[in-house]
């Protein structure tokens, strides 16, 4: 019977998540997105904090009372990968099928997508942040059981690796969830459909494979990785992240008060007369340097957890980087075509892909 509960539990903890984005009170902002045939933007409506909160409320009460153990998801986490390979595989096809082909190829359309901006209820659940609000708060619980396992196994003599491991994601989590709003103006909202990769990867991959620095290690003693090396590793990380948050909320910034200035950085620009480009402080250090900060910050987290050794840990910043770096090829042919000339001003004043200097 626990073993069927735990191929459930992602199931369950999607149909909650879905009940405490749709109940719990929410604002309603304005996307980056113009809605089809329009000059109006389209509106959402965020409280993905406040459902995060919730959930962590829950699952704490839960493990105080003893009716679900702390560590419960890693026992059953063979189960709950299952279970939530099943329940993408079966919401992809829902989300996909019911829609007219915008490619030849079905198999193309089902990986992608053919929707894209799918909402309830005039728009009370966007699909879209809904899927990544459910992966951020799986991922969440996944890293807190993961790491409540390691802790019980090992107790006093527990790893600060992998307590730090569990904080940094934590905080990978509560910083997407704050900064929500910002999301609408990021690539995978406004490029991307609503398909297998939107869904599929949102409720398997995002929520168990980004943990996978604790996958292998949470089971192992204490590597005992010196103090000053792990503090070396929370600084790559948050060098990572003043890079990928400072670079999306100048980003940010620039698309919702042209004018306003980021941090200090005053906004220049080059334009055709009609269309505008961002040229200084991140941006014109290169062209996705928020980029850099995904990887960087992949690897700190990774790197904290204490055995450098293990491949599979490693597949996590390999993973951005295979992703990242493709992204930005089509990123730059989408960009070319759409800016046309200007984008070639562009690359010419900010030379560099992703990497200063080097790429």
């Amino acid at each position: 019977m626990e073993n069927i509960l735990g191929f459930l539990a992602p199931i369950f903890v999607a149909i909650t998540v879905f009940l405490l984005n749709v109940f719990l009170p929410g604002r309603w902002v304005n996307g980056y997105i113009t809605k089809p045939n329009s000059s109006e933007k389209m509106r959402y409506r965020l409280n993905g904090l406040l459902v995060f909160l919730a959930i962590l409320f829950l699952w704490i009460l839960a493990g105080i009372s003893n009716i679900v153990p702390f560590d419960w998801l890693y026992k059953f986490r063979w189960y709950g990968l299952a279970g939530s390979i099943l329940a993408g595989l079966g919401l992809s096809l829902a989300i996909v099928l019911p829609h007219p082909p915008v490619r030849n190829n079905l198999f193309a359309d089902f990986y992608l997508g053919r929707k894209e901006n799918l909402q309830l209820w005039d728009g009370k659940i966007d699909i879209k942040m809904w899927l990544y609000l459910y992966g951020a708060i799986m991922l969440e619980l996944n890293v807190l059981s993961f790491t409540a396992h390691h802790i019980i196994s090992y107790g006093n003599e527990a790893s600060p690796g992998i307590i730090l491991t569990a904080a940094l994601l934590t905080f990978f989590v509560m910083d997407y969830l704050t900064f929500e709003k910002v999301h609408l103006y990021t690539y995978d909202l406004f490029a991307e459909r609503v398909g297998f990769k939107l869904g599929w990867g949102c409720i398997v991959f995002y929520s168990y494979f980004y943990a996978i620095a604790l996958w292998p290690t949470v089971s192992r003693p204490n590597p005992q990785t010196p103090t000053w090396l792990l503090v070396v590793y929370v600084i790559l990380f948050f060098c990572g992240w003043v890079l990928a948050r400072g670079a999306n909320m100048q980003k940010y910034f620039f698309k919702t008060n042209p004018e306003k200035p980021f941090l200090g950085i005053v906004p220049k620009t080059i334009t055709d007369g009609k269309k505008h480009l961002l040229v200084s402080g991140f941006w014109g250090a290169s062209r996705h340097i928020n980029y850099l900060g995904e990887i960087l910050m992949s690897t700190g987290i990774i790197l904290c957890a204490g055995y450098p050794g293990l491949i599979w840990p490693w597949l996590y910043p390999l993973y951005y980087v295979a992703l990242l770096f493709t992204r930005q090829y089509y990123d730059d042919k989408r960009c070319a075509e759409k800016y046309g000339p200007l984008w070639q001003e562009y690359t010419g004043k900010v030379p560099y892909r992703i990497i200063p200097y080097v790429y």
